[in-house]
């Protein structure tokens, strides 16, 4: 069976259900389709203590406040009721438990989706919103590690319970690293091996929120190529909320420099200093996973949402899911103007 529709969305999280308000504003048909079970699912499913990145008056959809003190930082869970309200809502068009297992090109030029439930989708135009988080990237470094020490990643984190007992060592000293770091360091001795320099900025600014600040003089609205955007991209900076490396070393977690090699069950770093450690968990970034993508580079009507740096530095921000998905709509609609 085959359906034929105008756009196809694929991934309904926040990007998707962005550009799937917009679209259906515009009466443009246009599927969501989503391999999690259910709306929110890939927040619910991420480390339990995780927040959002970004305060609530700066992460709400186009249609749907957040709603909440404005200045304070939701958690996962109240994120991923308000993405499965925003669906409900909004009466958002979600094929929910499907996944797109190959999208090619007919001969005629029309996108062909095949799903995974057999079905295939035809349309004139083809929205990836699968997020700048898909794969858990895992260091080579981690095969000289012994079979009995535990490895996971930021994906595959939960909370302090689901770690057994002994040192564990959490590598990448980005936000989500940081995190879970001063997580553990409650129940377990923890060693977290850092990486590049890494700037934070403070979490208001005379009262104001820094985010706001940011936003206001233009800098989530710098590109990649921009000087200052090229700065930001090297630097990395996220705002210190008690996660200096300061004020980690305060809270018991070991500092260490960044991770080499290792033997078993030694870590080395470095800095020539090696340590036994139980358990591993990864926080080194993330990679795309496009294998099912078997469409030209460049093909018109291919657009994509919601990736780290795709326009701006709020691109794979709540934030940029609201403001990107009217550039990449308006895209859209031009090019399903097209004879």
């Amino acid at each position: 069976m085959t359906e034929q529709i105008d756009v196809l969305i694929v991934g309904g999280g926040q990007a998707g259900l962005a550009a799937s308000y917009r679209l259906a504003q515009a009466g443009v048909s246009h599927p969501v389709v989503d391999a999690s079970a259910k709306v929110g699912d890939s927040w619910r499913h991420r480390y339990h203590s995780l927040t959002l990145f970004t305060p609530r008056r700066l992460s709400s959809l186009p249609g749907l406040p957040l709603y909440g003190d404005p200045e304070a930082y939701a958690g996962r869970l109240e994120f991923a009721d308000y993405l499965q309200s925003y669906a409900e809502t909004n009466r958002l068009p979600l094929m929910s438990g499907t996944r797109v297992v190959r999208l090619e090109c007919d001969n005629a030029g029309a996108f062909v989706a095949e799903l995974g439930n057999g079905a295939t989708v035809r349309s004139q135009a083809v929205l990836v919103c699968t997020g700048g988080f898909q794969q858990a990237i895992i260091p080579e470094v981690a095969s000289r590690f012994g079979s009995n020490v535990a490895q996971l990643t930021v994906s595959t984190y939960r909370s302090p319970q689901s770690i057994g007992t002994g040192p564990v060592l959490v590598v990448g000293d980005g936000a989500s690293g940081r995190d879970i770091a001063v997580e553990l360091a409650a129940t377990h001795d923890v060693l977290l091996a850092t990486g590049k320099p890494r700037r934070l900025f403070p979490q208001r600014v005379l009262g104001i929120s820094t985010w706001m600040l940011m936003d206001r003089v233009g800098l989530l609205s710098v590109s990649s190529r921009s000087p200052i955007g090229r700065i930001m991209m090297a630097t990395d900076p996220f705002p210190d909320r008690g996660r200096s490396l300061a004020a980690l070393r305060g809270q018991g977690v070991n500092i260490r420099s960044r991770l080499v090699d290792a033997s078993d069950r030694t870590a080395i770093f470095a800095d020539g200093s090696r340590a036994d450690v139980a358990s591993v968990i990864w926080a080194v970034g993330y990679r795309n996973d496009d294998s099912w993508i078997e469409v030209p580079a460049g093909k018109p009507g291919l657009q994509f949402l919601g990736r780290p740096w795709q326009r701006n530095r709020a691109s794979a921000l709540i934030l940029g899911a609201d403001r990107d998905s009217k550039v990449v709509v308006k895209n859209l609609l031009q090019h399903l103007d097209q004879p």
